[in-house]
């Protein structure tokens, strides 16, 4: 009894449970609808307003007023029959779930306690009763104690009962209570559209109808004028560029220039990292003359789209900045004798050192033809720099070792392997790594990732350091090695892919997609972004060894803006990947526990198998004796042949031959 009492408790706990979850989806249901109600008698308050509203370029439009008063009209009887919906939601669909949720199922809890206790009293009555002691001047207790085994099991009979019998009829409570909620809502929500039907007739279609067509007429009437007013303000343009020669101004802002990559950065005061002004692949540079500043040039774009006007602080300046980007602009840097053709290119480069007389006119010598892009050299030059005060080397804490070096370079594995790819890449017009990292052959990607994000990021350097349980380890290190940047004016920073896998994260070669650097994500212990600077960011990883001798390195990257989240994607691939570790454990120890079954299960029908063997052999063996010593004249035979007389001695040799047979 209570073993199947205790499978009808299982059961009446589930139905509770669903019960539950069915309610709290009704309830939502109920709630919308009277969310909807609302809104909708809210709307039609509001167009019935439109009158009261006092628009100071739109008080008279009458045909608008009585547009939205018949909107307001409908809307309103629309409103009413949400608000019916409402209330027979709330009769023929929540009332039935409520009262099965808050009577039924908990008259049964209450049964369950009420059976319990009974029980309790019962054990207590007959272990009282079992305590009793043989002396006769005990009667009185004897008597208390039996009356009390019978009060309590009576009581717990009849609790049982009741509580037997609401079990009982729960099986039948809950298909009621879970059809007549449906019920009432399928016909609440029939005699909602059959109301709307009634409400919303033909004359309303033509109605609608005749709204859309104006609405159509005032949107190609808006789009016309919008059409003129844009031709108008065309033409005011074009009739106003011969006035604009006396009406330029311009201002100007100091800033630290340099070139990195084949691209010109710059770099404001207080900035920690530079920032990308124009790409320099064949690109065009001349001097022009400023009316209110000298030893200025300018560099345009390959496209013509962007144009960068820029101040040197001398002549000499002037000249090697047009001859650096010149060369930059013609990658004169990656031919075999560079420094001849660089001498001529810059021969006639350094004619347009003289002011041309306009800012539109452009050097059309200085412009590169268009060949295959082979590499990008990193050349540091600077535009109004100011003198910066001298840089202390900053004290080393506990957190960074103090004898580790700063590498300001990716080192790929394979980077000395490919000392002729340069000249390779040159002669196929393709654009190689400057910095001269690059592998054989491309890494493959693990495709079964559920994780791929890719973002760009500039390696600034890395340093081993002491810990990594502390949350200030990663902003120590970008302290130190932004540090390390300015006092050895080291600018230069190798740009990246960075792919982030559930399994890895790689460091790929944008230009030649090849691996320059992949990092098991389970080594990856910390990650985290600058406070003040969000494009600074930084993660630090325990090699597989272990916590003891292995020493952990911190890498410190710029992105564009994007340090917050790519430490996000890194927490999520982490995440992703411990739980892809406990499914896969899990799995295998289900295997684990499948084999141990099937072992036993082989193990047992081996025992099996010898048992029957064993019977098999003792039946044969009985069998294989029977004819040999047969109980009749045989048995008489062996008494003869002991030379007895007597009879009795006879019978009991017959049973001896029996017995040993």
């Amino acid at each position: 009894t209570r073993s199947l009492l205790g499978v009808f408790e299982e059961d009446t706990a589930a139905i509770s449970n669903y019960c539950t979850q069915l309610y709290q989806a009704m309830q939502r249901i109920y709630d919308a609808q009277n969310e909807l109600s609302a809104a909708t008698h809210l709307t039609s308050r509001l167009l019935k307003e439109y009158d009261k509203q006092r628009f100071p370029l739109g008080g008279d439009d009458e045909v608008m007023s009585s547009t939205l008063q018949q909107f307001a009209k409908v809307i309103d009887e629309l409103s009413s029959c949400h608000a019916v919906l409402s209330t027979q939601l709330a009769d023929a669909m929540m009332f039935p779930i409520t009262q099965f949720k808050e009577r039924d199922l908990k008259e049964i809890l209450t049964l369950k306690e009420v059976f319990q206790i009974s029980s309790d009293d019962h054990d207590t009555a007959i272990n009282r009763y079992s305590r009793l002691s043989k002396k006769r001047d005990n009667d009185k207790l004897r008597a208390e104690a039996v009356e009390d085994v019978y009060t309590s099991r009576k009581k717990q009979h009849q609790t049982m009962m009741h509580y037997f019998c609401s079990l009982n009829t729960l099986q039948y409570k809950k298909k009621t209570a879970l059809l007549e909620p449906l019920l009432g809502y399928m016909q609440a929500q029939i005699s909602f559209f059959k109301l709307g039907s009634e409400n919303l007739t033909q004359q309303w279609e033509d109605f609608l109808g005749t709204i859309g067509t104006s609405v159509q007429n005032v949107r190609r009437e808006m789009e016309e004028e919008v059409g003129q007013m844009q031709q108008t303000i065309q033409d005011m343009e074009r009739s106003c560029d011969p006035l604009k020669t006396g009406l330029v101004s311009s201002s100007w802002e100091r800033q630290y220039f340099f070139t990195q990559g084949g691209n010109l950065m710059q770099q404001g005061r207080g900035e920690v990292a530079g920032g990308l002004v124009t790409d320099l692949d064949n690109c065009s540079v001349m001097a022009v003359d400023c009316d209110d500043r000298r030893f200025c040039f300018q560099v345009t774009s390959f496209d013509g789209k962007k144009v960068v006007t820029l101040q040197s602080e001398s002549r000499k300046d002037c000249e090697e900045w047009i001859s650096t980007i010149n060369n930059i602009s013609k990658r004169i840097y990656l031919s075999e004798n560079a420094e001849e053709l660089a001498a001529r290119v810059n021969q006639s480069a350094l004619e347009a050192v003289t002011p041309s007389p306009s800012f539109q006119q452009r050097h059309e010598s200085m412009r590169p033809s268009s060949k295959g892009r082979a590499g990008r050299a990193s050349s540091i030059s600077s535009v109004g720099s100011e003198p910066s005060p001298a840089l202390s080397v900053l004290s080393l804490d506990a957190l960074v070792d103090p004898e580790t070096p700063i590498q300001f370079d990716i080192i790929s594995p394979v980077s000395e392997e490919n000392s002729g790819q340069s000249k390779t890449a040159a002669q196929s017009g393709r654009r190689s790594n400057p910095f001269g990292e690059s592998g054989d052959s491309t890494s493959e990607d693990s495709e079964d990732s559920i994780l791929h994000q890719l973002f760009i990021v500039r390696f600034l350097g890395s340093m081993e350091v002491k810990t990594v349980e502390s949350t200030d380890v990663i902003s120590e290190t970008m302290r130190q090695i932004l540090a390390a940047r300015a006092i050895h004016n080291i600018f230069r920073m190798t740009e990246s892919h960075l792919l982030v896998t559930c399994d890895c994260l790689k460091l790929i070669d944008p230009q030649t997609q090849v691996t320059r650097l992949r990092f098991p994500l389970s080594t990856v212990v910390q990650c985290s972004s600058h406070q003040d600077n969000k494009r600074l960011f930084g993660f630090v990883l325990q090699p597989a060894g272990g916590r003891g001798d292995s020493r952990a390195v911190c890498y410190i990257f710029e992105s564009n803006n994007d340090g917050e989240k790519i430490c996000d994607s890194i927490g999520l691939a982490k995440q992703i990947a411990f739980h892809s570790e406990m499914d896969r454990k899990a799995v295998e120890k289900r295997k684990e526990q499948d084999k141990a079954k099937e072992k036993q299960q082989e193990e047992l029908s081996k025992q099996r198998q010898i048992e029957k063997d064993l019977e098999e052999q003792s039946r044969l063996i009985a069998a294989s004796s029977r004819p040999a010593n047969p109980p009749g004249s045989d048995g008489q035979f062996l008494v003869l042949s002991s030379q007895s007389e007597d009879s009795d001695a006879g019978e009991e040799g017959k049973k001896k031959g029996e017995s040993e047979a």
